[in-house]
């Protein structure tokens, strides 16, 4: 099977990660699409997240009814510091014949350098890059000092171009916070259980 894997803490799901899941999963031939949602992700180990138990319910509520994505709770059940090469050298060894692909922005890629050995994360996984239809090409020169010629030829020729959406996670925690609005920026599922579960309101409120 071919499986792109989307990580992130999902705090909450919006529709800019799941038109990002899409794109990939249609441009890129993908055969399923997991959300890996983070135990303790190593950039933002200072940040306070939601419970692991609200992050998975929204994410059942987000992806629920399309058939191709799935919710992995594996970062979750391993708890400490969810390392991606920690993942990916898990799920080789779990399905030994599976693609795996590595789903990010051409952000995250510039970042990649800075993960744990990504030299082992792009031997292990294919990072698919998304990108707007008509936006500058990826930093490909971050990578290029730990793949191949061959491989990074491989990585580009699995860009993919999905609509500029300006929806962050933080962004959508503000605006609750707040007591703004987050119609059409998440699902309606979503933003129905954060209502009722009393996501990201100001202590008070």
């Amino acid at each position: 099977m071919r499986i792109g894997l989307l990580g992130g803490t999902f705090d909450p799901i919006h529709l800019g990660h799941l038109l990002l899941a899409e794109a990939c999963r249609e441009q890129g031939r993908l055969d399923e699409v997991w959300f890996i949602p983070a135990a303790v992700p190593p950039h933002k180990q200072d940040q306070t997240l939601s419970k692991p138990a609200d992050r998975i319910e929204m994410l059942k509520l987000a992806i629920g009814g399309h058939e191709p994505f799935r919710l992995s709770e594996m970062e979750l059940n391993r708890g400490g510091v969810s390392y991606t090469v920690d993942t990916l050298e898990s799920l080789h060894r779990e399905r030994p014949g599976d693609e795996l692909f590595l789903l990010m922005g051409g952000d995250s890629l510039h970042d990649l350098p800075t993960w744990r050995d990504p030299r082992r994360i792009c031997e292990l996984s294919l990072p698919m890059t998304v990108g707007r239809p008509g936006a500058a090409e990826p930093d490909w020169q971050a990578i290029a000092t730990f793949v191949t010629a061959d491989r990074l030829a491989l990585i580009q020729s699995h860009r993919v171009e999905m609509p500029q959406v300006g929806i962050s996670s933080r962004d959508l925690r503000r605006r609750v916070a707040e007591g703004r609005s987050i119609r059409y920026q998440v699902p309606r599922a979503v933003e129905m259980y954060i209502a009722a579960a009393g996501l990201y309101r100001v202590s008070g409120q």
